[in-house]
């Protein structure tokens, strides 16, 4: 899809933002935090969150302790040094893995159709792990729904994941959810024609101010960026889907 250039944007965390508890209402409790903050949403706003807080509010939380390794996620775990429970469950949520070094990280093509390092479990302190959302691009939609409803502004939801990348060290931000903004955009300039993942763009902008390591800041507004509307969700330019 195209849309019209964007010259520029403006972004901002949400925060203070509370520590969520699982089951709470994401989507009200930002609506809590752009009200004590004095903040507003705007139509044509993104709302960009990390993947973290929807998994905690869908519960998606697993205890380490009912995870047994298997033999091969013993012998990865000996080879990379991340628990072996862990390693497990990057097993179970994947179709393929792969070690970028000889002590990883472990990249895995998830059952989603993501391919992410570790499968994007998260660690939940030493004794338990939080899954990816059943279906980002449902609860990127749900949550934008929820967002309209309680505060009557039209906006586009993407739910960030942060990523290694098997080819270089350190962590990239990129989208694995989407809602009310189309996830490929198609550019054109002198004849030419370039496709581009249009949310992962968005994603990368707000992983500049998301939350990382410790950081309280796992919702991000953007605004001023022109994009095409559309509900079709990340899912819709995976080359694996499901």
């Amino acid at each position: 899809m195209t849309a019209s250039p964007t010259s520029g944007f403006s972004a901002f965390a949400l925060e203070p933002f509370p520590e969520l508890q699982p089951g709470d209402d994401l989507a009200g409790t930002i609506t809590d935090v752009i009200t004590r903050t004095s903040t507003e949403l705007r139509h044509g706003d993104i709302v960009v969150v990390a993947s973290k807080v929807v998994s905690i509010a869908e519960k998606r939380y697993v205890d380490l302790s009912s995870v047994t390794p298997s033999p091969e996620a013993v012998d990865i775990s000996a080879r990379t040094g991340k628990p072996a429970e862990i390693v497990q469950l990057i097993l179970d949520n994947s179709t393929e893995h792969f070690l970028a070094t000889e002590r990883g990280p472990i990249i895995a093509r998830h059952t989603l159709g993501y391919q992410l390092t570790s499968a994007g479990i998260d660690r939940a302190g030493t004794e338990g792990a939080w899954l990816l959302p059943v279906d980002p691009d449902e609860s990127a939609r749900a949550l934008r729904d929820a967002l309209i409803t309680y505060t009557g502004v039209e906006v586009a939801v993407v739910i960030a994941d942060s990523d290694g990348r098997a080819d270089r060290r350190g962590a990239t931000v990129i989208s694995i959810g989407a809602a009310g903004i189309a996830p490929l955009r198609t550019t054109e300039h002198d004849g030419k024609r370039q496709e581009e993942t249009f949310t992962d763009m968005v994603a990368a902008a707000a992983g500049l101010i998301l939350g990382q390591r410790g950081r309280g800041a796992p919702v991000a507004v953007l605004r001023g960026i022109n994009y095409p509307v559309s509900d079709e969700g990340v899912a819709a330019m995976l080359h694996h889907r499901p």
